[in-house]
């Protein structure tokens, strides 16, 4: 039997990059809220074990899609924890509107709703917060996406904060480009430093995004 899962888009209605780690990472400030719009994944059962995407997303290779590897993920921390049923496998598909490189977080999405449901059609038992923390390993945006609420969230993004930001109409539109992460953290114009605020301030004020500034500077059209 086929069944139907939302894998909705999100907004970053701010973001604020308060610092780099170590790492390479950045430590930020934002809010998350979801929009009742995205993608639809389609999951049938299979009993042999296997992991099918029959419907492959132009420009990512099979083993680099989110929705594979996070599939694969699940069923390998089932296995070792004792967890997944014999012959777990899913054939999954999806219904793609979300565009790619758009800011709404769509590979996050889909990677978070293919961990929550296959951890019930497999019946694999693993708690939220066992599936953000695997998610986390997916992707920083991913544990927003399983815990499935809008938040304030600061780490990396993996730190977060239930709110309930006032609901809104809002207007998304497409420019026709597609601008990758990496192109805008790596980007040496990248304000690094902006002060950290506390979440009722940053509820207060107009609402900014760091990245603006160098999705301007290279996708600019006059």
């Amino acid at each position: 039997m086929m069944t139907h899962w939302p894998s909705p888009a999100k907004l970053n209605l701010f973001l604020y990059i308060t610092g780099q780690r170590t790492d390479g990472y950045h430590s930020l400030q934002t809010l998350f809220q979801f929009l009742d719009y995205g993608d639809t994944i389609d999951i049938a059962l299979r009993g042999d074990g296997e992991i099918r995407l029959l419907t492959p997303v132009e420009g990512v290779a099979h083993e680099d899609n989110l929705i594979v590897r996070a599939a694969r993920l699940l069923m390998k921390v089932a296995s070792e924890s004792n967890r997944l049923p014999n012959g777990s496998g899913a054939d999954i598909s999806i219904d793609k509107r979300l565009p790619m490189g758009g800011g709404l977080g769509g590979g996050s999405s889909n990677a978070a709703t293919v961990l929550v449901a296959l951890n019930h059609l497999w019946q694999c038992g693993l708690s939220i917060d066992e599936l953000a923390a695997l998610g986390l390993t997916l992707g920083a945006d991913v544990p927003v996406f399983v815990r499935g609420h809008a938040a304030f969230a600061e780490g990396v993004g993996e730190i977060l904060t239930p709110v309930e930001p006032e609901e809104k109409w809002y207007l998304v539109a497409h420019p026709g480009v597609s601008i990758p992460t990496p192109m805008i953290f790596n980007d040496p114009d990248l304000p690094r430093n902006t002060p950290k605020r506390s979440i009722k301030t940053l509820l207060k004020c107009e609402f900014g995004n760091d990245c603006e500034v160098i999705a301007r500077k290279r996708f600019s059209r006059g």
